[in-house]
């Protein structure tokens, strides 16, 4: 294997996982805070949405950092 893709491999390993982790410890805490007050559900639906937004683009900027990294 050459150094190229290990280094691709790993970018997006590393770049893949800690996005995955806050994803699901910001639906976790939604569903947590909604089970204790439906009537919040609203709110709390709109912030958990753009919480995972913006985690998910971390995992789209690793994507391309290892795509850089293999191509150039």
């Amino acid at each position: 294997m050459s150094d190229a893709n290990f280094i691709v491999g790993a970018t997006i390993a590393i770049g893949g996982i800690g996005p995955a982790i806050a994803i699901g410890l910001i639906v976790s805490k939604a569903l947590e805070a909604i089970g204790r007050n439906p009537e919040a559900a609203s709110k709390v639906q709109t912030v958990m949405i753009l919480g995972v937004a913006f985690a998910e683009a971390i995992a789209i900027y690793a994507l391309v950092v290892a795509l850089i990294l293999k191509f150039v």
